[in-house]
């Protein structure tokens, strides 16, 4: 008489996640150790509980990867949905696909020598890239607090998976904060380089205004505050305004921005009049405007978000005829501080680039880092050697005077 084979215990889906069924098809699962993951669209998201639940209390919350989906092109946009293994829902993680040239950070005199030699076959440097984070801002593991160790496993194991589905050569987690680098150790134990991506910056609040910061700055940078102020005194009063949505004001306020983008020497993604307009429209919590005007035009405004006792500077719109005369970069960061402090706010946080002012106004690196890994080994190999000197972090000489440039 035959042995009855004995099948494994799964635990049913329907008993742990009972409205899974009526989700929509998500089609065929990737199947890991961790357990499975979907993915899926923004629209198939709708009606889960886990995505607003994941990203509550986050500075950029489910709301802020909606409006990215709809108004950030040209990046084509995914979710990975992650359940363990009795189903149930435990991280949801953005993701986006874009080809990308890994040889942009390369210094400039570098870059055509580089390209010379790869320009018989532009694929040696070009990939199409599953990224890892949103297309704009600061990265984050897409779960709760209780789970960022469980993700960040259940991650490591789904993404070359994902990316073999999405035919993706390479993956890069972006811009991902210094302090998850413990939970995000196992993707370099796994192959993955790290390296240091252009940093932001960061301002404790501890002070009453902005005057008082000025007095534990260097006498050479107070000294420089001092002529700035005279120098701006000579031309019209600048005149400021708060606001939480500038839908009315976009066709002056979009054109500063593009000037001000169109100005920096590296640009990843390109923000967008929709952009805007949605994040006051459906984040008027969250989002801040700060307009500045004179003689009743426009000639300055700051985007920023705010949420648990932080401010986040996050595009910023220059009127480049008169920026440099009354030095509207200086006022924009001065008026903005001097904003959060009368409103209780403790930590001022800004985004890459500009460091030279940064640095003379007391700000700390915020180091954010990307993790490469390449489908092939040989490729993966050598971008292992070759990615620390492809970071445009490694040629920007200034980084390196800030106190903790130590923590790149």
């Amino acid at each position: 008489m035959g042995q009855t084979k004995l099948r494994p215990f799964r635990p049913e889906r329907e008993a742990t996640t009972p409205s899974f069924r009526r989700l929509p098809d998500w089609g065929a699962p990737i199947r890991t150790p961790a357990g499975d993951a979907y993915l899926v669209g923004l629209n198939d998201l709708r009606g889960l509980d886990a995505w607003p639940r994941i990203w509550a209390g986050s500075r950029h919350d489910s709301r802020f990867y909606e409006i990215l989906d709809g108004s950030i092109p040209p990046f084509e946009y995914h979710y990975l949905v992650l359940e363990d293994r009795s189903g149930r829902v435990r991280a949801i993680q953005p993701v986006f696909i874009h080809h990308q040239d890994i040889l942009e950070g390369v210094p400039e005199r570098w870059r055509r020598v580089v390209h010379l030699a790869t320009a018989m076959s532009p694929s040696l440097s070009r990939f199409r890239i599953l990224w890892v984070g949103p297309s704009v801002g600061e990265a984050a593991l897409g779960a709760e607090a209780r789970d960022l160790a469980w993700c960040a496993w259940a991650l490591q194991l789904v993404l070359p998976l994902a990316a073999r589905r999405l035919r993706a050569r390479m993956i890069v987690l972006k811009d991902f904060p210094a302090e998850l680098r413990p939970f995000l150790k196992s993707f370099v134990d796994r192959g993955y380089t790290r390296i240091p991506s252009m940093p932001g910056v960061s301002l404790d609040l501890n002070f009453r205004d902005f005057e008082e910061h000025v007095k534990t700055l260097s006498s050479k940078t107070r000294f420089d505050l001092r002529r700035k102020r005279r120098d701006a005194e000579r031309y019209p009063p600048l005149s400021l305004e708060v606001r939480n949505d500038i839908s009315d004001r976009l066709p002056e306020l979009y054109p500063l921005y593009l000037q001000t983008h169109q100005r920096s020497g590296m640009k990843f993604e390109t923000l967008t009049p929709e952009y805007f307009r949605r994040v006051g429209r459906e984040m008027p919590d969250r989002a801040r405007f700060f307009i500045w005007s004179q003689e009743g035009r426009p000639v300055a405004f700051d985007a920023c978000f705010v949420n648990d006792g932080v401010i986040e500077a996050a595009a910023i719109g220059l009127d480049y005829e008169v920026a440099f005369d009354i030095h509207l970069y200086f006022t924009v960061k001065r008026d903005v501080i001097d904003w959060a402090c009368r409103n209780g706010i403790r930590r001022y946080v800004s985004g890459p680039l500009n460091y030279d002012p940064k640095l003379r106004l007391g700000f700390s690196l915020q180091p954010l880092d990307l993790y490469l890994w390449h489908r092939s080994r040989v490729v993966n190999g050598i971008l292992k050697r070759a990615a620390p000197w492809l970071t445009p972090a490694r040629h920007e000489p200034l980084l390196q005077r800030f106190p903790n440039a130590h923590e790149l």
